[in-house]
């Protein structure tokens, strides 16, 4: 277990030193993206390796307690910003907003009990890695829109208003926000749809509406509504972003409290 905690904090060096030279771009005015993003892959890297030394060890993957869940969802978020950061110019600044979300998580795992787990017998099962394989890319790609959406609040202030004056206007970069939450929307459809399948497999029933299940709908629900309210009623890029935001915190809490506060028989599925 040494080593991989080691590893684990030498990965969160990197993201922390990646993410604050991304954030004092910001505040400078400097654009050293290159910098930043090798940075945050190397951090990336690192923790990969943490995660297979711990995989190896325990016999299963990053599945049931909350230090585990943590790592493998900072993991999957960084990749998918990275992914995201590489391809697409115009969501790097938003690394200003994106990284603090991450350093949140980055503490909190580093204050969860890194002890032993053992896997349940209804995770045994391919569906346990396509049902959180999908959630993972429709929370990642939440948190771009997130980011997106944090710039266009952002400019409205005294801070913002010159500091992200090089990006397109916030009518473009709501647009690009409404593609990930399209695409959220997507994987969080199949991810439900993979759950079900699952549940049937593990306990007998498609669905029980137990609290995660209850939650993960209700999250389902209100992107669905947030996306038909920005193509029916066309709302400024304001309110968008908020919308956006309230999704990501419905979709921060299922994942992270509502496992962990209910008896029911997801208990630490995520």
């Amino acid at each position: 277990m040494e080593l991989e905690l080691r590893i684990l904090w030498a990965a969160i060096v990197f993201y922390v030193i990646g993410g604050s030279l991304a954030i004092g771009a910001v505040v400078l005015r400097k654009r050293p993206e290159r910098a930043v993003l090798s940075l945050i892959v190397v951090g990336w890297v690192l923790q990969t390796i943490a995660i297979v030394v711990r995989w190896e060890r325990l016999g299963h993957g990053p599945f049931v307690s909350m230090y585990e869940i943590l790592s493998s969802n900072i993991w999957s978020l960084v990749l998918v910003f990275i992914i995201s950061y590489w391809r697409i110019p115009q969501i790097r600044p938003s690394a200003a907003v994106v990284m603090p979300i991450l350093f949140v998580m980055m503490g909190w795992l580093m204050l969860s009990s890194p002890g032993e787990s053992h896997l349940p017998r209804s995770f045994r099962t391919p569906w346990l890695y396509i049902h959180v394989g999908l959630g993972k890319v429709f929370l990642g790609a939440m948190l771009v829109a997130v980011g997106l959406s944090g710039v266009i609040q952002l400019r409205r202030t005294a801070f913002g208003v010159n500091r992200f004056q090089r990006l397109p206007e916030d009518r473009r970069l709501d647009d690009l926000a409404y593609r990930y939450m399209a695409l959220a929307m997507i994987f969080n459809a199949l991810m439900l749809i993979a759950g079900a399948i699952w549940a049937q497999d593990a306990w007998g029933r498609y669905w029980a509406w137990d609290p995660l299940e209850t939650w993960a709908f209700i999250t389902w629900l209100l992107l669905a509504v947030a996306l038909h309210l920005r193509v029916t009623y066309k709302p400024s890029p304001r309110w968008s972003s908020i919308m956006a935001f309230v999704v990501f915190v419905i979709a921060f809490l299922t994942f992270f409290g509502v496992p962990f506060i209910s008896a029911g028989p997801h208990k630490g599925t995520f």
